[in-house]
């Protein structure tokens, strides 16, 4: 049964997105099934896949408003290796739609639990804000990974997003948990930088993963060809950082394949 994963942070610009397409590539290289769900309106994830966000016929609205089954809506994304839960501006009017919608928080997970089976991971790209949908996503995960940069500010908006788990604990998802701590964009060259990764350390201890996911061009360049890093330039710091953060994931879930050989 696959490990539901939230990928967020309320703060912007911190490769929230990024982590998302390519770390779902990287789990697929590894002979995982994944399912990527974007949660976010504006459709990066879905673009970053290689899916024209403008023509999808189905979204996530269609599935978190129940006019559509998941199974229906879920597209296979076969160059870059998973399956994806496409999204658009659609997404929008789901959360004005649900409004007085009783159990309308846990849309998503009824969705999701439906498909569990199909898959080793589920990762959920969430809004960067804490909207309705960030509550669904959070409703539907088993734990969320946080994609931050070490600096000064980022740390005050960790603070704001733990103190958000918390109450998601507290009102609709007992069992959520924090899978890890990703930083990303990392020079080592800088003093903050090492300030920083030292306190999440000291505080995070092991959910701190050890991979780091250096500031990369070909990372960059890579949505814009609508493809993860992994297929765009194999060779590049970005891609490797998101094998080596797959492959971390697996070990700490002692989930075992035939092959973990990487098929690219």
């Amino acid at each position: 049964m696959a490990r539901v994963i939230a990928v967020t942070n309320q703060k912007g610009g911190v490769g929230k997105t990024t982590t998302c397409v390519n770390l779902a590539a990287s789990l697929a290289a590894t002979k995982r099934r994944v399912l990527l769900v974007d949660m976010d309106p504006q459709g990066n994830a879905t673009m970053g896949s290689g899916v024209d966000k403008n023509a999808l016929e189905r979204s996530g609205y269609d599935v978190l408003t129940k006019k559509a089954d998941i199974s229906e809506v879920v597209v296979q994304v076969e160059t870059a290796g998973f399956d994806l839960l496409g999204a658009n501006g659609d997404l929008t009017a789901a959360e004005v739609e649900l409004m007085n919608e009783i159990g309308r928080e846990h849309r998503l997970r009824l969705a999701v639990n439906s498909v569990r089976e199909r898959y080793d991971y589920i990762l959920i790209d969430c809004p960067p804000s804490l909207s309705l949908l960030t509550v669904n996503a959070l409703s539907a995960s088993d734990s969320v990974l946080i994609p931050m940069q070490c600096e000064y500010y980022a740390l005050e908006g960790l603070a704001a997003l733990m103190n958000t788990v918390q109450q998601i604990q507290e009102t609709v998802n007992p069992n959520l948990e924090i899978e890890g701590i990703l930083r990303t964009m990392y020079d080592p060259r800088n003093s903050l930088t090492l300030d920083v990764s030292g306190q999440l350390n000291e505080y995070f201890g092991d959910k701190v993963y050890r991979a780091v996911v250096p500031r990369n061009v070909r990372l960059a360049e890579a949505p814009s060809y609508g493809l993860p890093a992994l297929k765009y330039d194999r060779a590049s710091k970005g891609a490797i950082a998101y094998l080596a953060l797959a492959g971390e994931m697996v070990r700490r879930h002692g989930t075992s394949k035939t092959s973990a050989a990487v098929a690219v």
